[in-house]
Order: C-alpha cells, then structure tokens, then sequence
C-alpha cells in the first residue's frame, strides 16, 4: 500500500478542496478516510506527533520549534528555518508540490519512513489551529 501523495494527487485534489492549507488538510483527511472511513484530523494527536521523538531521534519540533508559530532552527546545520504555521507564515502550505516535497523529506528525516495520510492530516490540523 502506497502512503504518500504524489504531487499530482495533491494538484488534483487542490482543485476538489482548494489550493490553501485548509484545502490540503481536506485532502490528506479523504486520503486517511481511504483506510479508516471514521478517520477525523486530531489537533491533539497532530501536537502528539509533532513534539514526540520518533525513528531517528527527532521530532518536527526539533527544528521547527514548539510551538510551530516561531522562527526554527535545523538541528544538524544551524540553518534559520522560517515560522511553519501559516498564521505566522503565509507562505506556508500554498503550494502542494511543496508540502508533498516537505511531507517527504522531513518524514523521512524524523521518522525514516514516509508519513501515513492520517499523521499528515493530524500535523496539518495542528499547526492550522
């Protein structure tokens, strides 16, 4: 089974939902809806993940912060790394391609696998609310 969006299913599935953050988390929740008809977004779990340590030792927090609404810094390189959440940064989440491309690396960073529909739609709904 297939976890990850491909950047086209996202492109598609903008169009369906929206191309906005809000619209994306519609999306990866229909994904997750897919495997578990009961399936519903959690802030609570999104926060969970977000700040848990995982596979390789680090949370999304380590790098973006907790909580996300802050500059961040990457553990490793020191690199600035602007606020995540949209209230604090536009720019976040309005491209699809590049939440998808996001989603991925930084899935695999933290947690050396790719991240389910259902822990991306919990980390979307975390860092929207």
């Amino acid at each position: 089974m297939k976890w990850m969006f491909t950047a086209a299913a996202l492109a598609a599935a903008g169009s369906t939902f929206g191309a906005e953050p809000a619209g994306l988390l519609a999306a990866y929740q229909a994904e997750a809806r897919k495997a578990n008809p009961a399936f519903a977004a959690s802030t609570q779990r999104g926060a969970e993940f977000f700040n848990a340590k995982h596979g390789n030792e680090w949370s999304c927090a380590s790098c973006h912060g907790s909580p996300p609404t802050g500059q961040g810094r990457h553990a490793t390189t020191g690199k600035a790394i602007a606020p995540l959440a949209p209230a604090a940064n536009a720019e976040r989440f309005a491209d699809a391609a590049k939440v998808e491309k996001w989603f991925r690396r930084n899935c695999n960073d933290v947690l050396g696998r790719a991240c389910t529909p259902a822990e991306k739609a919990d980390v979307m709904a975390f860092v929207l609310k």
